[in-house]
């Protein structure tokens, strides 16, 4: 009797990118970064410190190369190892790139730390680093202490400006150092740009444990080369850092970006609209990199009007997703072209899509098509691994040298996002048109089920957006008292307007399908959000489990 056939292995869909490959960065990250700008044009200024109006305002890039050299050798005198792990505890300044770039040519891995952690939070990821070394800065320096404290193991901890007992990076480390050869000295320690890691971020937590991601060299490296073609910055471009370098969007935007194109990069501490639109006007900013967040102020708040925003060329919103008329209202209220977004995560260097700025007229909700060097699978949602049909809605996986050499010390967890073929399982719910443009359209662990049928948190979020009395708004799947998961909307009111609950559920319902179709609303001061614009849906959980 003949045994039965075996159906063949499917071949995978494979979606590639339209672009040239671009070859591998085989380079430490402070050389891919540093080394042609500063050849290129050492007087040309590299960074401006927008809240100090003296001469000490701009550093150029040959002092930005001097200064990373220094502190390198610094660090070394100072006992620090290849391999080690230093703390970056900062709000955005100029110092911050003179710190990442000089640890990094020491050969120490980057931790970057949310400046407005706790202590305990700051602990846990120091003893999960296996951190021995902190900079932070004098406001921030009480926190770095007893996170210090609680987790042991820091060999010491400098301070950006000055602190009594405590070494300071401009006034003891840069202080009085001799001017650099006229020929870059070797690196203090030899670095495998493959294998060494360059920077540890720690991913959100929004859908779990916070856990350390292991990016080398090689991979921000080459996404930074993978970039370029679709947003190709240049010398005289003038960039506004005002979303943090601590998280990987604002580092490879707003720092190694633009540094790499020879660009001036401006930095802000933190967001304030006001004094934000004051830098865009004084120091003529031709870009913005942008969350969501900043996209709905520049469309609606009256403020905007108020400054002259003429200089600005496009903008790029990234790390949360953008509604299209809150997109659409931006563009027209500042005469811009379309607000181009992009696409990635931690665990990828973190881009993999981005809508050119050469493309005129970009489909509405697009977030971009493939970087270079990028594949892609849509795979259905059905745990099967297989591939979605042309058009469908999938789950999104990602190949590419990107990605993560893997998750610090969780290898388990690793093998849980990183399937055996190399294929990052984004936990991202997307489809591709027939043009190649990427849609998200939400997480995976956050679609809401009710009744069988799923309903994308953002897509009720971008429509609460557009009503006038609502100045901001999360979504979240709750219980009722059947069982049955429904959604339910955070909601902040508008200054000065007096909204119900039933306005709030009868204006979304006039919208939508019946099954999507708000629940419950709670109204709210603030949506809880990562420093990224990411909306921390794990909190809002947390709140409605403490009122059940």
């Amino acid at each position: 009797m003949d045994s039965p056939a075996v159906p063949a292995p499917r071949t995978p869909r494979v979606h590639r990118s339209e672009y040239a490959d671009v070859p591998v960065v085989d380079e430490p990250i402070h050389e891919a970064v540093l080394a042609r700008s500063t050849a290129s044009h050492p007087d040309a200024v590299a960074l401006v410190d927008a809240t100090d109006a003296g001469a000490s305002a701009t550093t150029t890039y040959a002092q930005l190369d001097a200064r990373h050299r220094k502190l390198a050798s610094a660090l070394v005198a100072s006992g620090l190892r290849k391999g080690d792990v230093l703390a970056l505890h900062s709000p955005n300044s100029v110092l911050y790139p003179v710190v990442f770039y000089g640890a990094s040519r020491a050969g120490a891995a980057v931790t970057t730390v949310h400046p407005l952690c706790t202590a305990e939070e700051f602990a846990k990821q120091l003893a999960d680093s296996g951190a021995r070394w902190i900079v932070t800065v004098s406001p921030l320096l009480d926190t770095a202490r007893r996170a210090a404290g609680l987790a042991g193991g820091i060999q010491e901890i400098f301070v950006c400006d000055r602190a009594d007992g405590h070494r300071s990076l401009v006034h003891d480390l840069l202080a009085g150092a001799a001017p650099e050869p006229a020929r870059p000295a070797p690196d203090p320690v030899p670095i495998d740009p493959a294998e060494d890691v360059a920077v540890l971020p720690y991913s959100s937590g929004t859908t779990g444990v916070p856990k350390g991601v292991m990016l080398t060299h090689r991979s921000i490296a080459t996404n930074l080369a993978q970039l370029h073609p679709l947003v190709p910055m240049v010398p005289g471009d003038r960039i506004l850092a005002v979303l943090p370098f601590f998280h990987i969007y604002g580092m490879t935007a707003l720092m190694n970006a633009p540094l790499r194109a020879g660009a001036t990069v401006v930095v802000l501490p933190r967001f304030d609209l006001d004094q934000f639109l004051r830098t865009i006007e004084r120091h003529r900013i031709t870009g913005l990199y942008v969350a969501p967040p900043i996209v709905l102020a520049l469309a609606k708040h009256p403020a905007v009007a108020r400054y002259d925003l003429s200089s600005i060329e496009y903008i790029v919103s990234a790390a949360a997703p953008l509604d299209t008329r809150l997109a659409a209202a931006c563009s027209a209220r500042l005469g811009l072209p379309p607000i181009r977004q992009a696409y990635g995560m931690t665990e990828l260097s973190p881009g993999t899509h981005m809508v050119p700025l050469a493309t005129e007229n970009p489909p509405p909700g697009a977030v971009g098509k493939l970087l270079p060097s990028t594949e892609m699978r849509i795979l259905r949602l059905d745990d099967t691994d297989r591939d979605a049909e042309p058009g469908e809605e999938g789950e999104i996986a990602i190949r590419g040298p990107q990605v993560m050499k893997g998750y610090l010390r969780r290898p388990e967890a690793t093998a849980a996002l990183i399937d055996p073929a190399g294929w990052v399982h984004t936990g991202d719910v997307g489809r591709v048109d027939d043009d190649g443009w990427l849609y998200v359209v939400d997480r995976v662990k956050e679609l809401i089920k009710y009744k069988g049928f799923q309903v994308a948190p953002a897509d009720l979020e971008a429509l609460l957006l557009t009503h006038p009395a609502i100045a901001d708004a999360a979504v979240i799947g709750v219980h009722d008292t059947d069982g049955n998961e429904v959604p339910k909307a955070f909601v902040v009111r508008g200054p000065g307007a007096d909204l119900g609950v039933d306005e709030v559920m009868a204006y979304v319902a006039g919208h939508v399908a019946p099954y999507k179709k708000i629940r419950r609303v709670e109204f709210i001061d603030a949506v809880p959000r990562a420093a990224s614009g990411k909306i921390l849906r794990r909190e809002l959980r947390l709140r409605e489990k403490d009122q059940t």
